[in-house]
């Protein structure tokens, strides 16, 4: 937020500026035509005091318009961030539940405290080698360890494993929708 106060007070700096250079061309006009000076001279002045003021109006109404988007975004963002909380809150419940129906689960299954742990990591999604690491095993271990995972639950591999929990998770989709 201090970054565009920043922005927004560069911007009024240079606002005030254009247009101190486009009153003091109008000044500098009116004193040229009192005391004679060229055409030429007075077209100049002219247009740089017309630019001037037009870059300090542009400037000014950018200004506004983007204060007036930061203003909408902000509110956005609030509502947004409540949104992202309330489905937070919402899911650690149904996460928690699905933990412990995962975690009984395994328990009928009569797995190891290992056996467990790398049956969560590759519901997870991670690789054999990721789960080696993450378990500080040989990769060979983490393989025999999911062949005998694989066994207990009675499935073929990682993705009826992962199938066994999610299948009854997504509802079907009814005709009229």
């Amino acid at each position: 937020m201090s970054d565009d106060r920043v922005e927004s007070g560069s911007a009024g700096v240079a606002i005030a500026g254009f247009a101190a250079v486009g009153v003091m061309m109008v000044a500098d006009i009116v004193w040229d035509t009192t005391s004679g000076t060229s055409l030429g001279h007075m077209a100049v002045e002219i247009a740089v005091a017309l630019i001037s003021l037009g870059a300090a109006g542009l400037l000014a109404w950018r200004l506004r318009q983007a204060s007036g988007e930061a203003r909408a975004l902000a509110v956005n963002l609030t509502a947004t961030r409540a949104e992202a909380e309330r489905w937070r809150k919402e899911a650690h419940t149904l996460l928690q539940g699905l933990g412990e129906a995962i975690d009984k689960q395994f328990a009928r299954w009569h797995f190891t405290p290992a056996e467990r742990d790398v049956a969560l990591l590759l519901l997870k999604g991670l690789s054999h080698k990721e789960v080696a690491r993450v378990r500080k095993v040989s990769e060979r271990t983490a393989r025999q360890q999911s062949l005998a995972i694989y066994k207990k639950a009675g499935v073929e591999g990682r993705a009826e494993l992962a199938a066994f929990f999610l299948e009854d998770l997504f509802l079907p989709l009814t005709e009229g929708k």
